[in-house]
């Protein structure tokens, strides 16, 4: 039905998803937004319609690539993107219908008894991943007939693609998701699996001899198993002529599968920034990604992502000043500090426009959006409300 309502010409958007955004409390009852130096978001907050959102549903625990697609409007249960095609896209590799992406991380084990002690090999630099990509990709080519092709990210993070016929996403993922525990075993989840487990398992056994010596990234864990979807682009669906701005790679890579123009930016939020205003007349619809809160989020680094915040906070001015006719700040999910993970509470949500109904005085925090006129929502009612304030959408009936 919204697609029947959309109209062509309107308001300009910017959609600015601060990674990580929402918190909880640290001992002292505290969340980092809460203690964090706020002047420009709260007074933006005074001037806008706040409330909260729940990506997938109540007390569940989002990854990235679901929570992203329900902000833009793409319901997860019914849309599914596996993490792998994302990075892969992020790289913007070419892949193939039948190519099975695997998004990999370079971690430590204990050598002696096997249990992962950094799921992210202390974030080693990009350059040490190149590096040991490198050497991967040379000693291996094919295994079984299937092609190998391995692609560093950044950070501890890489791609793996296997190319050739039969293969299958139903595997196991090695990710034990936290420190402290063994790998898990990659096993065929059905027998039409069998084969491509083998292959996988083959491929892990050879790269992680030939990096078992290093002193941090000293084995992998492979997950998101995955092939290209194909998804209506976001500017068929909403009428839209959509750019992504964003540094890290899974971010570029859902943007290009759902079809947005992929900016080129430097690696810092002012440089971000910089590549919006260069860009105000080609596009209608920016999707701004930040990233740092998250990655302090989970490196449990309270106090830093306090002071992030503050840096959000002197953004602001910037970006109010561009001459946007729609405002959204909000998060893909909440990464609290204190938990050193994604959590399952809901994102603070602000959304600036001439026609919304102003809060008043107002604070952006969690607390500050759950008294916010706009409630608690599914993340999947962001941009029907995004597009009814740039006046894209039609009156429903005579």
């Amino acid at each position: 039905m919204l697609k029947d309502l959309i109209r062509p010409h309107a308001g300009r958007i910017l959609l600015v998803v601060a990674d990580g955004l929402g918190g909880a409390p640290n001992v002292d009852g505290i969340t980092e937004m809460e203690m964090a130096r706020r002047t420009n978001l709260d007074e933006l907050a005074s001037k806008s319609s706040l409330g909260l959102t729940d990506p997938i549903e109540t007390g569940v625990t989002p990854g990235s690539v679901p929570a992203h697609l329900a902000l833009f409007g793409y319901d997860p249960h019914e849309f599914w993107v596996g993490r792998g095609a994302v990075e892969a896209r992020g790289l913007n590799l070419k892949l193939l219908r039948e190519d099975l992406c695997i998004r990999a991380n370079f971690c430590t084990i204990d050598r002696k008894t096997g249990i992962v002690t950094d799921r992210r090999a202390g974030r080693i630099p990009t350059a040490k991943n190149e590096e040991l990509v490198a050497r991967i990709q040379s000693a291996m080519r094919k295994i079984d007939g299937i092609e190998v092709l391995v692609h560093s990210g950044m950070d501890y993070r890489f791609v793996v693609v296997l190319r050739g016929t039969g293969l299958s996403t139903r595997l196991g993922e090695s990710d034990p998701e936290k420190e402290g525990l063994r790998p898990r075993p990659i096993t065929a989840l059905t027998w039409r699996a069998e084969r491509t487990s083998e292959v996988v398992n083959e491929f892990l056994k050879k790269a992680t001899e030939l990096i078992k010596d290093e002193e941090k990234a000293n084995y992998i864990l492979l997950r998101g198993y995955a092939k290209p979807p194909d998804l209506e682009p976001i500017n068929d669906r909403y009428w839209l002529k959509a750019a992504c701005v964003a540094v890290y790679p899974a971010y570029k890579g859902l943007a290009r599968i759902l079809g947005m123009d992929v900016l080129d930016c430097g690696d810092t939020w002012e440089s971000e920034l910089n590549t919006v205003e260069q860009n105000l007349d080609k596009y209608d619809f920016f999707f701004l990604h930040l990233k740092e809160l998250d990655k302090l989020g989970e490196d449990g680094k309270f106090a830093k992502k306090v002071e992030q915040l503050g840096k959000l906070d002197s953004l602001v001015p910037r970006i109010t000043g561009m001459g946007f006719d729609v405002i959204v700040i909000t998060g893909d999910h909440s990464t609290p500090a204190v938990l050193k993970a994604h959590s399952w509470h809901p994102n603070p949500f602000l959304l600036w426009s001439p026609w919304v109904r102003r809060e008043g005085r107002a604070e952006f925090t969690e607390r500050g959006c759950a008294r916010g006129q706009l409630g608690r929502m599914s993340a999947l009612e962001v941009m029907p409300l995004v597009l009814a304030n740039a006046r894209k959408l039609a009156k429903f009936g005579a």
